[in-house]
């Protein structure tokens, strides 16, 4: 393998993509790379059709004929991917030969990592999202499909944003803690501007998401307002807390394969009586407890923690999760540089000038790899595909 360097070249313009577990839209930010720092230019997000979220949803678990709807879901997204990178780029009259590189995360729909108990040798993890149609579709160089070779260096795959977190969000003398709350809460330890600790802590909004979607018809409970109206069920937090997952130490991530609606259902079969919006309540518990468990179970003495992602929003969540931290200090990550909605496109970015300058993406204190790796796979671009007749892209305005 090349070796690695240790300075990258600074200053190129580069695009993140990233869709997440929950599914809502694709983000995409316009970021200024210039070595660790990230300058977040601007940003759009970009809708992903009901018909293509239910087919994710579906591809998620086994089923009939699921290499065909792979392959046909493939490069629907990466069409997808395409058109969110080039509505931000008209957006913000960026001609696509200013773009160094796209960085897409792709959407995972199976993660199987050792920590969950397949063999380093039979582990896997697969994001689809066709980097060959982004990249001819933009006609930019897109960096895609980070995961697998930290999988082939016997490491988890994830959580890769621990490297970004401790790059660009670290400070000399302060011991804080990165929380990041999407469908999967992640979290970083930092010991001043040394990484001490990063993993999966658990659910963070997937639960919350598919319990009020599948109540009340909504893609997110707003606020935390549903769930801060109930009551915790006690045994059905015991219950929901007796996961093996929750045990586990050192590197480790997961993924909704493990948190899902057919799990809770296990727990609630003891209890037919709880509430719907008590459940909520109950799930906003467990996020914010598996979390704070997590810090508390690194011996770093964190004194401040931020927020990113769409659980920086949830109201009730993040009162939870005070109550849980203090005393140390707890906001979101605008408060350090950078728009809690933004950090994870921001990582992608990111991720693409480390691989373009040859230089590893990953930690492996954090994944459990062998050792420092570069990530994703390059896929050059050329000639943008003219754009569909009657699409924006078509038009200046």
């Amino acid at each position: 393998m090349a070796s690695i360097q240790t300075e990258p070249v600074t200053g190129a313009l580069y695009v993140g993509l990233m869709s997440g577990t929950s599914v809502d839209a694709i983000d995409s930010a316009l970021v200024r790379c210039d070595g660790d720092t990230v300058e977040l230019l601007a940003t759009h997000l970009h809708p992903i059709p009901p018909q293509t979220r239910a087919a994710i949803a579906v591809l998620c678990n086994s089923g009939p004929d699921e290499i065909e709807r792979m392959g046909l879901l493939d490069r629907e997204l990466g069409s997808l991917f395409a058109d969110a990178t080039l509505d931000l780029l008209l957006r913000t009259g960026t001609a696509p030969t200013d773009i160094r590189a796209i960085g897409s995360h792709g959407q995972t729909i199976r993660h199987r990592p050792p920590s969950g108990g397949a063999a380093v040798a039979k582990s896997f993890t697969l994001q689809i999202g066709d980097p060959n149609t982004i990249a001819e579709r933009t006609g930019v160089t897109t960096v895609a499909d980070f995961r697998r070779r930290d999988i082939a260096a016997g490491g988890e795959g994830a959580p890769l944003a621990p490297a970004f977190h401790a790059a660009a969000l670290s400070r000399e003398g302060v011991d804080r803690a990165i929380v990041n709350i999407g469908g999967i809460a992640n979290v970083t330890l930092l010991r001043g501007r040394t990484l001490y600790a990063g993993f999966d802590t658990g659910p963070g909004n997937t639960l919350l998401d598919q319990w009020v979607r599948r109540h009340r018809g909504e893609s997110h409970d707003r606020n935390g307002q549903w769930s801060a109206e109930g009551a915790v069920v006690p045994a059905l937090l015991e219950c929901l807390l007796e996961h093996p997952y929750f045990d586990l130490t050192g590197p480790r991530s997961t993924g909704r394969e493990v948190f899902n609606l057919p799990w809770l259902e296990e727990c609630l079969h003891s209890l037919p009586g709880a509430s719907p919006r008590d459940v909520q309540a109950t799930l906003a518990e467990l996020t914010a407890t598996s979390i704070a468990r997590a810090i508390a179970g690194s011996d770093l003495r964190v004194t401040e923690a931020y927020v990113c992602g769409g659980g920086a929003h949830n109201t009730d969540l993040m009162r939870r999760l005070y109550r849980k931290l203090a005393p140390a200090s707890l906001s979101s990550t605008a408060v350090i540089g950078i728009d809690p909605d933004w950090v994870e496109a921001a990582t992608f970015a990111w991720l693409a000038h480390r691989t373009l300058e040859r230089l590893a993406g990953n930690l492996p204190a954090v994944t459990g790899a062998r050792g420092p790796r570069i990530l994703g796979g390059i896929y050059a671009g050329g000639d943008p595909a003219p754009s569909p007749r009657g699409s924006a892209r078509g038009t200046s305005d």
